[in-house]
């Protein structure tokens, strides 16, 4: 059974409302983006990690802080992913329910 327009709507709202908030991202990048703050907040875990242990050496700074200036432009790109990863966890949900006879 396809996905009807009404659900591809819901689960699009759905993945907006789960994805991390821009403007606080980009706060935290600004305020805190040395120790990788909104790597922390975006999910990037990995990446956060290193940019926190770099971060807090004065040479780790000469890293870190254009580091955190071109992550300024990629955010927009992360909280993408975000959506993306949630609208097809949500979209791949709904097919297995409908699948095992749920009413949706």
């Amino acid at each position: 059974m396809p996905i009807s327009y009404r659900q591809k709507m819901l689960i699009d709202f759905s993945a907006r409302s789960e994805a991390p908030d821009m403007a606080l991202a980009y706060a935290l990048c600004i305020g805190l983006g040395v120790f990788g703050a909104h790597r922390f907040y975006l999910g990037e875990r990995r990446t956060g990690i290193a940019m926190l242990v770099l971060g807090l050496t004065v040479a780790g700074l000469a890293v870190t802080l254009p580091w955190a200036v071109i992550d300024l432009v990629l955010i927009p790109g992360m909280i993408g992913r975000r959506v993306e990863e949630a609208r097809g966890r949500l979209t791949a949900e709904l097919r297995a329910r409908v699948e095992a006879g749920e009413e949706v």
